[in-house]
């Protein structure tokens, strides 16, 4: 177990609200509309967003880039800004917590044939109204459903 949960486990056994960082992949699709990518959870197969623990020595942004790349297998530009937050109760191995996550958006250049997590993960590409409806967590389907999106460069 990493350094980061277990400070994050240690802080929730006392009572304490703890973050994780997310991405949400994007890109647009042939007609120039925007699609969202999930992945699978490892245990409970439902859908959800790229994300993990905060990593020691590395921003929310470059800890959610890597998320994206280990779980998902997709490279691409993290934007800065959070694209917001959301909470969810996160199973651990005797209880609940409540988890606080900050989500970014990473605009997708290139996906991988074979990534770190692509043997226990399956990953699709989805509108965002058809991605709000397959995930679980209310606030994350509410959040991807409503997502502002950058709009695209013009072609010259």
């Amino acid at each position: 177990m990493a350094a980061t949960k277990k400070k994050a486990v240690r802080k929730a056994k006392k009572g304490e609200r703890i973050r994780q960082v997310a991405a949400i992949p994007f890109r647009l699709d042939t007609h120039g509309d925007i699609e969202v990518m999930l992945v699978t959870s490892r245990t409970t197969r439902r859908f959800i967003v790229p994300k993990g623990w905060p990593m020691k020595g590395k921003s929310g942004r470059k800890a959610a880039t890597i998320e994206a790349r280990e779980e998902a297998g997709v490279l691409g530009k993290t934007l800065t800004q959070p694209a917001g937050t959301y909470s969810y109760w996160k199973r651990l191995a005797n209880r609940f917590v409540r988890v606080d996550v900050i989500v970014y958006l990473l605009e997708v250049t290139e996906e991988l044939a074979d990534w770190q997590e692509a043997k226990r993960r399956q990953r699709a590409w989805l509108t965002p109204a058809d991605a709000a409806m397959l995930i679980d967590e209310p606030d994350l389907s509410t959040l991807v459903k409503t997502l502002k999106f950058p709009e695209p460069a013009p072609v010259a």
